[in-house]
């Protein structure tokens, strides 16, 4: 008995001690390639038809392969072949049609699954064919998937016919809605323009020239998908939603999935890249060219040039709600990579370089600037700040914009991230020119009274009313850091005379007044959803005006000329003619100044020394498979940044001690 006692105390003074680590992994992991990052939104959705945000794609762009990618390190950004065996050409067909011809490569698998048993007793897999992306492209039109991108690919002729042929079959006949996808779409007769012509080759016949469509073949709303997978899992007899449940063919498969706490990705093994190392094929192995930042930034390592992919065996995404305890575990060396909080910016960045104490411990800064702009723009229909104020309201814009600095916006709402925009084109897009200054987006108050003057405003005062020009400012945020991003270009044009005053209520009040045109002055953005200058360009296209056809031109922007440079510009390949059209599309909206052009954002990722290969993407695409981890200087690191604290533990020790020892004594009398 005194013996059990003894072995008790010593149990409890060794958990005592083990408790004082913190570190949140299994101690077997400590030495294996794992890359650890957090999240704060959980996904929406799984679903490569449906998925459309950054966190989703964190998760669906390493599931899904494409059929094409992006090169990891060139810029401007450059498509090569994924899935496919190369990147397509137009072939030109009768009555305007354009065509593109994807030969798929033979022999890939998708990754193991019970969803294939549906096809075969006993099956955990099957080969790619070109009918597994003919059916994602059915699924993409069927109003029943509710896909965002039902616009860009109604361009695929037949489209959306189809989409109305498979509404009515479900309308007229309740059974045929319950059949399977696969089934319904082929007694819908499929769609015209997508014609799978072997089972590795596949057609996409597109109504007009749109060279742009094949960026969306790099995204995962077109990657392959096998019908067994959205048969099987469909929430019944106990099985995941599609949503929740993805089979892909990408480089790596989830193993868990957990939106409140935990996702985990492993290596597939049945990834092509794995299987056949031999193919060389340019999306599974290591780029072997890129520009001169790469080399110097370590990118193009000898000991990486040409290897096979992927370099890391798994990656966790653990659930953070707060900025502040991510950062702080991300200092520990808990995660691997992180954004910088607001609080410890100036601590981490000094003029704009990792901090020298950041340095020190290992740490690198990543900058990347993001394919958006954020701007200010005018109502071009409004009888004051528009076009029918004629060359007084064009001059009002042009003083207007002079008085706004874009430097200083950054400076105080973003920590200067972000590069000062000259044009709605940002830095690694096909027409971004660094040397290219807008005349009227350097700060000139002298110049802008003299503007406002010829504008028939001296001084800014109105001569109807002789008090200052008074306009509005219509926001959809109430919120107090918006109010303040807001006043700040008011307070700028109160500056040159000119009295605007804030006409903020929640989004869709904003949204309304949009729609009836009852608005002068905004604030707005624009992300990319492919590296093309045309996704920027088209913002000020008049078709796309927000309150004719409810469009993305919320400037309502409408330009004769400016219409047919774009048209001309939209189906070029990127040649000089290209480029000298896009120069004259600049040149309009810097003469008649729809916009206030502020930046064009950076992120800022910082990532500790053991993270090898690393370049920011700037666009929602995936890159962990590029990645490396050295887990022995991670495991080594860690241990340095977080020494227990023994103390708390021998107090601990001490006090089990004094609540144990009576009990033992007791016991030993009672024996004797």
């Amino acid at each position: 008995m005194g013996k059990l006692h003894r072995r008790s105390v010593a149990i409890f003074a060794v958990l005592a001690l083990a408790a004082c680590t913190n570190n949140p992994y299994p101690d077997t992991d400590a030495e294996r390639k794992i890359l650890y990052t957090s999240f704060v939104e959980s996904p929406k959705t799984l679903d490569p038809a449906v998925a459309y945000t950054t966190t989703d794609h964190a998760i669906t762009g390493n599931i899904y392969e494409t059929l094409l990618e992006y090169h990891y390190l060139k810029r401007p950004y450059t498509l090569i072949p994924g899935l496919a065996e190369a990147v397509p050409e137009a072939e030109p067909r009768s009555g305007g049609q354009v065509a593109y011809r994807f030969r798929l490569r033979g022999g890939v698998l998708y990754q193991e699954d019970p969803c294939f048993s549906l096809g075969g007793k006993g099956r955990t897999t099957r080969e790619v064919v070109a009918a597994d992306v003919a059916f994602e492209l059915a699924r993409v039109a069927d109003p029943a998937v509710n896909s965002p991108v039902i616009e860009t690919f109604a361009k695929i002729v037949g489209f959306r016919r189809f989409a109305e042929t498979i509404r009515g079959l479900r309308e007229a006949d309740p059974a045929f809605a319950q059949r399977r996808a696969d089934e319904q779409y082929r007694a819908a007769g499929g769609i015209e323009g997508v014609r799978v012509l072997a089972p590795t080759e596949i057609e996409i016949v597109l109504e007009n020239p749109y060279p742009q469509i094949l960026y969306w073949f790099a995204m995962p709303f077109t990657s392959p998908v096998p019908w067994e997978a959205v048969a099987y899992y469909g929430g019944r007899a106990g099985r995941d939603q599609f949503a929740d449940h993805p089979v892909g063919t990408g480089p790596f498969r989830l193993i868990r999935y957990d939106k409140q706490s935990r996702i985990a990705l492993e290596r597939n093994g049945n990834w092509y890249g794995v299987r056949h190392p031999e193919w060389d094929a340019p999306g599974a192995t290591y780029p072997r060219e890129g520009g001169q930042e790469d080399a110097a930034g370590g990118r193009l390592a000898s000991g990486y040039i040409g290897r096979p992919l992927p370099f890391v065996e798994r990656v966790e995404f653990c659930r953070e709600k707060e900025t502040i305890p991510a950062f702080t575990k991300f200092l520990q060396g808990y995660y691997d990579m992180s954004g910088i909080i607001r609080e410890s910016f100036d601590r981490v960045v000094h003029e704009d370089q990792i901090s020298p104490e950041m340095a020190a411990l290992g740490m690198r800064l990543e900058k990347t600037v993001q394919l958006a702009v954020y701007y200010l723009g005018f109502n071009m229909d409004d009888p004051v700040v528009g076009a029918p104020a004629g060359e007084a309201g064009r001059k009002l814009r042009q003083a207007m914009s002079l008085a706004v600095d874009a430097k200083e916006f950054t400076r105080l709402f973003t920590n200067g991230r972000g590069i000062p925009a000259q044009s709605p084109i940002p830095p690694g897009i096909f027409g971004y020119e660094e040397d290219y200054a807008n005349p009227y987006r350097t700060v000139d108050l002298e110049r802008a009274a003299r503007l406002l003057n010829e504008a028939g405003y001296p001084k800014g005062v109105d001569p109807h009313t002789g008090k200052p020009l008074r306009l509005t400012f219509d926001a959809g945020d109430t919120s107090a850091r918006s109010l303040l991003t807001y006043q700040f270009s008011v307070n700028a044009w109160k500056r040159i005379g000119v009295d605007v005053e804030i006409a903020a209520t929640n989004y869709n009040q904003f949204q309304e007044k949009v729609r009836q045109g009852a608005y002068q002055i905004f604030q707005w953005g624009w992300v990319a959803d492919y590296p093309d200058p045309e996704n920027f360009l088209f913002l000020l296209y008049s078709p796309m005006g927000r309150t004719l056809s409810g469009g993305p031109n919320t400037a309502n922007f409408s330009d004769t000329r400016y219409d047919e440079l774009f048209l001309a510009m939209k189906t070029r390949r990127n040649d000089n003619r290209r480029l000298e059209i896009i120069r004259e599309l600049r040149a309009i909206l810097e003469r008649e100044r729809p916009w206030i052009e502020l930046f064009h954002p950076e992120d800022y990722v910082l990532y500790h020394g053991w993270v090898k290969n690393v370049k920011a993407a700037g666009l929602s695409i995936a890159t962990v498979k590029y990645r490396d981890i050295d887990p022995v200087e991670r495991a080594r690191l860690r241990a340095g940044w977080n020494r227990p604290v023994l103390w708390p533990a021998l107090a601990l020790v001490v006090a089990g001690f004094a609540v144990v020892l009576p009990g033992i004594f007791t016991v030993l009398r009672e024996q004797r």
